[in-house]
């Protein structure tokens, strides 16, 4: 179906990139049910991308609300290799100020089970690994390229997913804390393990909006915060995007593009025919 190579996952707005042609509209149907939105393609500096609000236009989904499975899948289908995804986040280090950007490299689970975060299942199971959760070769670049636009940019650090839709406890932002977290959100890990499943490599560029409710000196998390720091971060965010598009137009050199070579247990004889069917575009050229 497609010929993208970079996928944007963020809020609305990143689409309007200066520079971007080509720009279409694409509904992706998917065995999984409809994405977010309609995912807008382009063409940036001759480089194929899509881009796709993560909580729909108009920011009208939950994050437990997402169906990340469609959303993934349907990159998938439109060639995504890679994935850019932006997101707000809370900081958990006096280091990581608001207005600065933080590229993650680890994960803490606090989700609570309501979000699909596997395509496997339906008569078939596949154990991804996970050890190292994103791309380390992607995330190097995206460091870079913040650091070339002149972002304050912090390299790695562990992201806290919570289920949300409401912001941590003090007592529970403390426990981050004593984790030793960098920044909190309620999306990126369900976005990582499927994207580790479809074999897209998957990076984050995190904007930190606030501190969470766990410093004493400052205001606790309040929507209106966050929103005004995005805004004025949505330009660096694309420029970061606009920096990073070059270096990934070569092929990829990571793991990420046979990362489910081994992750299939099921025996090939007894996974249905559905399935099978479902799952080609994600692991079919191993089954």
């Amino acid at each position: 179906m497609g010929d993208a190579v970079i996928g944007v996952i963020g809020g609305s707005g990143l689409y309007e990139m200066e520079g971007l042609e080509d720009i279409r509209r694409i509904r992706v149907e998917t065995p999984f049910g409809e994405p977010s939105d309609e995912y807008v393609t382009g063409s940036l500096h001759g480089v194929a991308m899509a881009f796709l609000p993560r909580h729909g236009r108009g920011h009208r989904l939950l994050p437990s609300e997402v169906n990340y499975c469609a959303n993934i899948y349907g990159m998938k289908k439109l060639g995504v290799e890679r994935i850019i995804s932006v997101s707000a986040v809370g900081s958990m280090k006096e280091i990581i100020a608001p207005g600065h950007i933080v590229i993650p490299d680890q994960f803490i689970d606090r989700t609570k089970g309501v979000r699909r975060d596997s395509f496997f299942g339906d008569g078939i199971v596949a154990h991804a690994g996970f050890a190292d959760p994103v791309c380390p070769s992607l995330s190097e670049t995206l460091f870079e390229a913040a650091r070339g636009v002149g972002a304050v940019v912090h390299r790695g650090g562990t992201y806290v997913c919570m289920e949300g839709p409401a912001f941590s406890t003090r007592a529970e932002s403390l426990m981050y804390r004593g984790l030793e977290a960098a920044v909190i959100g309620m999306t990126n890990l369900t976005e990582a393990k499927l994207a580790r499943e479809a074999e897209i490599c998957y990076g984050i560029i995190a904007l930190s909006t606030d501190y969470d409710c766990w410093h004493e000196h400052h205001d606790d998390v309040t929507v209106e915060a966050i929103v005004r720091i995005i805004h004025q971060n949505v330009a660096m965010a694309k420029n970061i995007i606009r920096r990073a598009v070059a270096d990934l137009a070569a092929a990829r050199t990571c793991d990420c593009g046979s990362a489910m070579r081994h992750a299939v247990i099921t025996d090939r004889s007894v996974i249905p025919a559905e399935t099978k069917e479902k799952l080609a575009p994600i692991v079919g050229k191993y089954l």
